[in-house]
């Protein structure tokens, strides 16, 4: 894991470690990380209040048996 060393910005440098940081909390809560990246990027735009952006935490993310149907 070392891509971080080719961002060629400190702002790119941040938005690396964000993205590394979503990637192991989703592995972290036993979660598929390309699952749990596709909930987030997917949901939060619609995140404008402190308790829809915890609903994104990856302790929160709903089971993929509730999401079909």
């Amino acid at each position: 894991m070392g891509n971080w060393l080719f961002a060629n910005t400190a702002r790119g440098a941040r938005a690396s470690a964000a993205c590394y940081s979503l990637i192991e909390t989703a592995k972290a809560n036993g979660l598929e990380p390309y699952a749990y990246l596709t909930y987030v990027l997917s949901n939060i735009g619609a995140a404008d209040t402190l308790e829809k952006l915890e609903a994104l935490l990856p302790w929160n993310m709903p089971s993929a048996d509730s999401q079909e149907g």
